[in-house]
């Protein structure tokens, strides 16, 4: 039995064409066209691309992830930063399920954090945006989606 694996690439280095048939599933979810016809035409993308690849690319918003979600984060040794970090995820109707957090060493911190993204009340790239802009955050590495 074959299983495929599944990959969460940047959108800075994917080809523009998963780019546009993203863009092209996004009009038609929003209800801005009446057809795929019209979606592809203003997108710039034939039809026959748009089926060959619309049920393999998603974004990662797209609910097409799993329910649970582990972050690698390098944290500033600074008094509250953690509690930030769980207050987003709390704003974002996440729940942390596991915490782990090493000793400070030069000032930083590695903490990864297990959380279940399966009621979250706005798209998941968001919150690690969020999460990533925060002052004292200095890497946010996404490491895994159940």
């Amino acid at each position: 039995m074959n299983s495929k694996k599944f990959y969460i690439v940047s959108e800075d280095i994917i080809p523009e064409i998963f780019i546009k048939v993203v863009n092209a599933k996004e009009l038609i979810n929003s209800n801005q066209v009446s057809s795929i016809t019209e979606a592809v035409n203003k997108i710039g993308l034939s039809r026959s691309t748009y089926y060959k690849y619309s049920d393999h690319v998603f974004l990662l918003e797209d609910g097409s992830l799993g329910s649970k979600s582990t972050i690698n984060l390098i944290l500033k040794h600074e008094s509250g930063i953690l509690s930030r970090i769980l207050d987003i995820v709390a704003e974002y109707n996440g729940n942390i399920l596991t915490i782990t957090q090493n000793p400070p060493e030069r000032g930083f911190a590695n903490v990864s954090i297990h959380f279940d993204i399966s009621t979250l009340n706005q798209p998941y790239n968001l919150l690690l945006e969020s999460i990533k802009t925060l002052s004292g955050v200095e890497q946010l590495t996404l490491i895994n989606l159940e």
